[in-house]
């Protein structure tokens, strides 16, 4: 991309990641304006994002999917980006997804994690592997990873009505873009290790408990589609 780009809102959910949102801040791209949700930081995440000069913004219900949703709805630019704050994924590495978006080449632009050693704990990385074989079955979308970087326009999601505020929001999107007929594309960006422990997938417990907001949202899905069937055959009067 060259010159200073469009104007894009960046999302970046922080708990308590003093020590990487400084260098997230700072790589940046030109024309890109951090939105940082302050999901109740006990620490001095919020006042750094603030001095770095991004918009900072508190979600007091604590949640994965809601930070992104108050960051959703916070967002003004018709571009908008989610990554996690916590040093495992570089900004600058956003512009070449953008791009496709603002083409109108792809609807949904997610980062596809190439992993550093030591990054990606192997309990989560399998996990990821199995959610993303069942997305897959259900949307044909060659999707291999439900990687954390993703880039839309601001409109489209919204309509998309994404209920989840939990840690089932990454597949919940997928899968209503897909039933919506989105065009969903797969880019490979680094994936780092991360300043300080991870909250979700630190831990194997944190792991089990994403998994299971992601498979209820999978199950959700499931009855829905099995339901439409029904509904389609179903008179006006309900007969």
């Amino acid at each position: 991309m060259t010159g200073p780009g469009p104007s894009v809102d960046v999302v970046l959910p922080v708990l308590d990641e003093e020590q990487a949102v400084p260098w997230v801040l700072e790589r940046m791209p030109p024309g890109y304006r951090a939105i940082v949700v302050d999901n109740g930081s006990t620490d001095r995440s919020a006042e750094l994002a603030a001095v770095a000069g991004a918009t900072v913004v508190e979600e007091p219900v604590k949640g994965f999917g809601a930070a992104c949703w108050r960051g959703l709805v916070t967002a003004t630019a018709d571009v908008v980006c989610f990554m996690d704050c916590d040093g495992s994924l570089d900004p600058s590495e956003l512009p070449a997804l953008v791009d496709d978006v603002v083409a109108d080449r792809v609807d949904l632009a997610i980062g596809r994690r190439r992993p550093e050693k030591g990054a990606w704990p192997p309990h989560a990385r399998a996990a990821n592997v199995a959610l993303a074989r069942m997305v897959r079955r259900r949307t044909g979308v060659d999707l291999p990873d439900l990687g954390p970087m993703r880039v839309t326009r601001r409109a489209d999601l919204l309509l998309l009505g994404l209920t989840d505020r939990r840690s089932g929001w990454p597949v919940e999107m997928v899968l209503r873009a897909s039933a919506a007929g989105w065009r969903i594309g797969s880019y490979d960006v680094p994936y780092l290790r991360r300043s300080g422990a991870s909250k979700v997938t630190g831990t194997v417990g944190g792991t089990i408990r994403a998994v299971a907001d992601m498979r209820r949202r999978i199950k959700e899905f499931d009855d829905t589609i099995a339901a439409e069937p029904a509904r389609r055959g179903r008179t006006t009067d309900g007969t």
